[in-house]
């Protein structure tokens, strides 16, 4: 295959992935860090590595977790420089992907309140696995492949949380 032809090939490969993931990886990056112009500074950081990694290697099998696993190293970098996490701010700029009525919103935003008040008591490597899998809507090969852990262990501890969670929602009734 010719250079002209193989950059085509990744430069199309390259565009479907960010098509298919850049959404998610983007509201990944938001719910963690609460700031829209970090997150896109995170997502425009994995895309370049992604594509750097295409063209030195050429072959990604798993597209999605290497972008996330990108992604997540990116935004742990970044708590390490500022120390600061605000997980609630989502929820009080009012956002709401939904079209609704003006009284579901409201419903809907105190569920979303208490689901992020009892998330923000989990621990920090709980309330992220919880996000990959049910935000993000990862599989669990995907998260163990993001987070270096066995698939196993990711379930144990998937379950393990949504169990304090609903804890949690019981003790606060």
């Amino acid at each position: 295959m010719s250079n002209k032809t193989h950059t085509a090939t990744l430069k199309k490969q390259f565009q479907g992935t960010y098509d298919e993931h850049s959404d998610a990886l983007f509201r990944f990056a938001f719910y963690k860090l609460s700031d829209r112009e970090k997150a896109k500074d995170i997502v425009q950081d994995a895309f370049v590595k992604f594509w750097e990694y295409l063209r030195a290697d050429g072959e990604v099998s798993n597209p999605k977790a290497l972008l996330f696993r990108i992604a997540s190293n990116a935004i742990i970098d970044n708590y390490r420089k500022h120390k600061e996490m605000s997980l609630d701010i989502l929820v009080e700029d009012g956002f709401d992907p939904g079209d609704h009525t003006h009284a579901e919103r409201i419903v809907e935003q105190a569920d979303g309140a208490l689901a992020m008040k009892l998330l923000n008591r989990l621990e920090e490597p709980l309330r992220h696995l919880l996000m990959l899998r049910y935000v993000d809507g990862l599989s669990v090969k995907e998260i163990a492949e993001i987070t270096d852990q066995r698939e196993n262990t990711v379930s144990v501890r998937i379950h393990r949380a949504l169990k304090d969670l609903k804890d949690m929602f019981e003790k606060n009734d």
